[in-house]
């Protein structure tokens, strides 16, 4: 057909629009031939036509889409000519379609199959003619969707000749659609329209991992483990397809708890979780900072933190990126509902505002909540359960391959400007830094900062820096050391001078007996460390009063070399009322799980069970405390050490507290002459000829005295004058009824 000038009309009718061919009379063309219109020299629009009978010959009808894209207006005089596709060459291979609803107002979240609507468009507009560019609409499932022709890729030449393919792709601005094109939807960037099925486009989804983080560089050292679990749980199903997600039906994790003990990087870590994600920058929330005295504020203030993902997951779907927020002590604002007596109920209804939004009937699936705290213990359950804060991770004290990590962080810096000494082995420190946090690690490395600049300061009558060696400043393995031994100590584990004052005489191994028993103990501490059958070893040290049994327990712990060593002792709880002292014992064992090898002393059971003879009187509260923690099996793991001491092994029995001991050991009294001489030979304290009579006044006679009292006794007779010490000495002896002439053994 030659090229004749005709008019553009409206549209018809409403199907004849929905067909995007261009209607025409029958009298100037026939149905399914394509046509080229031109409507400035410059630009050429290819359409395909359909014939009808309303149509005035001369005119060339175009629905409102059509018109929109080609820049035409009614009654506009446009060149109308055949076209012919090159059918090597321009059939459409695959079709990429950009789709939203038509209208506003019929916006649904029913999820529409992608692969039925690819082939009811090929059913419907087969052998038709699209550009790219070109807009549509288009009718499935009685709604109207709004089409634009995003890109299209010619078919294979071989395919069209029964050939296997060549793999060859181009692309092309004007194809054909044929029965085996293949149409692929993709859903409008601010469109709520959810495809599902094989024919949408996997999206250029933005990767959810920085892809330059590294634990080091993050300054995040002795987690590597935690970090790689929470990956396993809260992200591997955000790193992979969607589409393979949704054919698994497979939610994402919003929530993780992170808790443990303060200063082991809690906070750390959420912070650096939102560094390693390719997500909005994470809103950082302290727990108390969300509540208001006004009625409703506090509920609102959580409504706008998640206002920003509502929004976004309403405009882009399953596109819409990750929004991260961070609950900084989460306890204070998510405790046990109906906890708080006589509370106006806020901490109530701010709980079940925020379970709502997690994980409520319009439920968001672009946020990750992650929340902090040291006191899990305090928090609404409800919010634990899976679709919540399902992940629940312990940030514990760091091992030693940990500290290392953590040490070689916080002296980076200095070993970059070659300020720290040659003689610095952070191995060593770490070996050293048993149960330190995180956090005790890098003030022990400030510390040892300070030390090192004090030595470059003179302080006279005013504070000067000495300029000259402020420049060979060097951080040197003494400053740690110095640091260690007075500024820096662990919240948790060994406290030394907690045991040293229990040992400060040492351990006299007068005979027989004290070795056995520090034998025994030594099996013991072999047993909890390499025993997997029972975690939880518990011993009893029991004998006369003054026999050494606590210095003895004291000992078997501090040669233990656990990390987390804890006495608890009477001492400390003077005046505390029973629950008092119940939380206080409490405490002790809470810590000691904490730690992977735990060793604690409970001394002078009786005197913590306030047990008095008269009466007979004992604090009921405080023995049922003990008796659940003696044998309460530490968790998976972890094992501890239980060295309990008691002078009144028959009140302890009638409690029915000696089963709750895995093994007594007896602590005797020096017994025998033999006994108390070695005991003086070993204590050193007298001279020899003194030590020779009193030998003889001993010799071969009973003796009955505790380690403690006979040191006592010593230390008394020694402030005498040098003749009469070894007299004074026996006579003390005869006063405590510790020696007889005869053989009875005077208690």
């Amino acid at each position: 057909m030659a090229a004749r000038t005709m008019q553009a009309a409206r549209c018809p009718t409403d199907e004849l629009s929905l067909t995007n061919c261009a209607v025409v009379s029958e009298k100037d063309l026939q149905s399914g031939q394509h046509v080229v219109v031109k409507t400035t020299p410059a630009h050429k629009f290819v359409f395909t036509v359909k014939t009808h009978h309303s149509v005035v010959p001369g005119t060339i009808a175009f629905s409102l889409p059509q018109r929109k894209w080609a820049g035409l207006s009614i009654g506009q005089e446009v060149e109308v000519a055949s076209y012919n596709f090159d059918k090597s060459k321009q059939c459409v291979g695959t079709m990429t379609v950009e789709i939203d609803f038509l209208q506003k107002k019929n916006v649904d979240s029913s999820p529409y199959d992608s692969e039925k609507m690819a082939k009811e468009f090929i059913q419907h507009f087969n052998s038709q003619s699209f550009t790219v560019g070109q807009q549509l609409v288009f009718s499935f499932c009685d709604k109207l969707f709004g089409l634009l022709i995003k890109d299209i890729e010619a078919m294979d030449p071989s395919i069209l000749k029964g050939e296997p393919a060549s793999g060859k792709k181009h692309k092309i601005d004007i194809g054909l659609l044929l029965g085996n094109s293949q149409v692929i939807f993709e859903k409008a960037e601010s469109s709520s329209l959810t495809l599902v099925g094989k024919a949408k486009t996997r999206e250029a989804r933005q990767s959810i991992i920085n892809p330059d983080w590294n634990f080091e560089r993050m300054g995040i050292g002795g987690l590597d483990k935690e970090f790689s679990d929470i990956f396993r749980r809260a992200f591997a199903s955000r790193v992979f397809p969607p589409d393979i997600v949704e054919q698994m039906g497979c939610k994402h994790v919003k929530g993780i708890l992170l808790y443990g003990p303060p200063g082991c990087g809690k906070t750390l870590m959420a912070r650096q979780i939102g560094k390693m994600l390719n997500a909005r920058e994470p809103k950082i929330v302290n727990g108390p900072e969300i509540l208001n005295k006004y009625v409703g504020e506090s509920e609102a203030n959580i409504r706008k933190l998640f206002a920003d993902a509502e929004d976004e997951q309403k405009r882009l779907g399953a596109n819409s990126g990750l929004h991260i927020i961070i609950f900084d002590e989460i306890d204070a604002i998510c405790k046990q509902r109906g906890s708080m007596a006589g509370s106006t109920g806020v901490h109530d209804t701010v709980v079940n505002q925020l379970l709502s939004k997690i994980d409520g009937v319009e439920q968001l699936n672009n946020i990750l909540v992650i929340g902090m705290t040291n006191r899990p213990d305090l928090i609404d359950e409800a919010l634990l359960r899976p679709g919540r804060l399902e992940v629940k991770m312990e940030i514990g004290l760091p091992d030693e391959k940990g500290r290392v990590q953590i040490l070689n962080i916080h002296t980076a810096k200095m070993r970059e400007f070659n300020l720290l000494a040659s003689d610095v082995d952070v191995k060593e420190l770490a070996t050293e830094t048993k149960n330190y946090s995180g956090a005790e690690l890098e003030g022990l490395v400030r510390a040892a900062q300070s030390t090192a600049m004090n030595r470059h300061i003179k302080a006279s009558t005013k504070v000067e820096v000495d300029m000259e060696k402020a420049e060979k400043l060097l951080v040197s393995r003494d400053d740690f050391l110095a640091s260690l031994e007075n500024d820096i100590k662990p919240a948790f584990g060994t406290n030394q001078e907690d045991y040293a004052s229990y040992t400060m005489n040492g351990i006299i191994k007068w005979g027989d007996p004290v070795t056995r028993v520090m034998d025994d103990g030594e099996l013991l501490v072999q047993q909890t460390k390499n025993s997997d059958r029972t975690p939880l070893v518990a011993v009893l040290l029991e004998g006369p009063p003054h026999s050494g049994k606590t210095a003895l327990a004291a000992k078997i712990a501090e040669e233990s070399q656990f990390p987390f060593i804890k006495i608890c002792s009477p001492d400390k709880m003077i005046g505390h009322s029973e629950i008092a002292k119940c939380q206080a014992i409490k405490k002790i064992f809470d810590d000691a799980y904490k730690s992977q090898l735990s060793c604690v002393v409970v001394d002078d059971i009786e005197r913590l069970l306030d047990y008095v003879p008269i009466g007979p009187r004992f604090s009921n509260l405080v023995l049922q405390a003990l008796l659940v923690l003696l044998k309460k099996t530490p968790p998976r793991g972890r094992k501890l050490l239980i060295i309990g001491t008691t002078s009144r092994k028959d009140v302890l029995q009638e409690m029915e507290m000696l089963d709750a001991f895995s093994t007594t050991i007896h602590i005797p009294n020096i017994s025998t002459g033999e006994h108390l001489v070695e005991a003086l030979e070993l204590l050193g304290s007298f001279k020899d000829s003194e030590r020779a009579m009193i030998t003889k006044e001993v010799k071969g006679k009973r003796v009955w005295i505790g380690i403690k009292k006979l040191l006592m006794l010593i230390e008394m007779s020694l402030q005498m004058h040098p003749e009469y010490r070894v007299k004074k000495f026996l006579a003390l002896l005869r006063e405590e009824g510790a020696l007889d002439g005869g053989n009875n053994i005077l208690m």
